[in-house]
């Protein structure tokens, strides 16, 4: 057993896991998970650089994860950066920050590409599968802040792709209105079709057995068709729905006024602007993969592409 800390620094939010992991067994223990959200993205679509408030923002909360890493006894830690890291032009300052927040454990972060955050995502987010009797092949979906992967595999990955787009890049680019007009809706669903046909090129999504979303997007998604009167991720983890019931939320939460989201018991303040975006990327998702593969299993997943650090640190 080895203990890790894995760091997934995302457009939207950064999260941090602890875990005692066994690889052999591919069995990942928590001993901490939390997320917080900082936009290190905000207006990176638009200018091309990180907002320095942002990444101050982020580079003090890569300190405190990299404090708790230390305090929790962490043997390696392993932190990951993904789309606003991959197209910011001032991203060589991020990684200077979080370099010396992260001294006492010698690493920087990882710029990776597309492909490998497809590859950790869907080992993070398949190991429970077949305790659900579900073999495969398996869709996974990660829908990000700045990018959504689509990774297709039953063992291991046959194909992925990731596309740009995401919750606070459709949001910034179209979904300005509060709510969104039916103008703005219709070009956002424009620019997201055209994303998913680029994906279905690459990665098949005919004879899947399940549609497995991940990321805060998706399970608040999921936390809204059950209803539920808090965030519960022991409730939402391994959720089954059909995809007409997860359509229904999406257009819901789509339409809402921010006021109205925000009254959600379960809704993270982080995600009260940007969910509408993320619904209806969710919303094409599904009912693409629908039509096209006849599955009627939905599963929303609470372990993904930061479960696949710690297994990839334990490594």
């Amino acid at each position: 057993m080895t203990r890790v800390g894995a760091v997934d620094c995302g457009t939207n939010s950064i999260r941090l896991l602890i875990a005692d992991v066994d690889p052999e067994a591919g069995k990942l223990t928590d001993v901490l998970r939390r997320m917080e959200v900082v936009r290190l993205g905000y207006g990176v679509d638009r200018t091309g650089m990180i907002d320095p408030e942002a990444m101050r923002r982020t580079v003090a909360m890569a300190a405190e994860y990299a404090g708790q890493c230390e305090d929790l006894g962490a043997e390696s830690v392993r932190f990951v950066a993904t789309s606003a890291s991959r197209d910011a032009g001032n991203a060589a300052d991020f990684v200077a920050g979080v370099r010396e927040a992260f001294s006492h454990f010698g690493i920087a972060p990882e710029v990776i590409s597309g492909a490998e955050e497809a590859a950790l995502s869907f080992r993070g987010a398949t190991g429970e599968l077949r305790g659900l009797g579900i073999e495969g092949p398996c869709l996974v979906v990660d829908l990000g802040g700045g990018s959504t992967e689509f990774v297709r595999g039953t063992d291991a990955v046959e194909a992925a792709l990731s596309v740009d787009i995401g919750c606070v890049r459709m949001t910034e680019r179209h979904l300005r209105s509060d709510p969104p007009t039916v103008e703005e809706i219709a070009a956002a669903t424009r620019d997201i079709d055209a994303a998913i046909d680029l994906a279905a090129e690459s990665v098949r999504f005919d004879d899947t057995a399940a549609l497995v979303g991940l990321a805060g997007s998706i399970t608040t998604i999921t936390a809204h068709a059950l209803g539920l009167p808090a965030y519960d991720a022991a409730r939402i983890h391994l959720t089954t729905l059909a995809p007409e019931v997860v359509l229904e939320a999406c257009q819901s939460l789509l339409h809402m006024s921010r006021a109205e989201r925000a009254a959600l018991p379960f809704m993270h303040p982080g995600r009260v602007d940007v969910i509408g975006a993320g619904a209806l990327i969710w919303h094409q998702v599904v009912q693409r993969v629908a039509a096209e593969s006849g599955t009627s299993t939905v599963i929303t997943s609470e372990h993904d592409i930061l479960d696949g650090i710690a297994f990839s640190c334990a490594d």
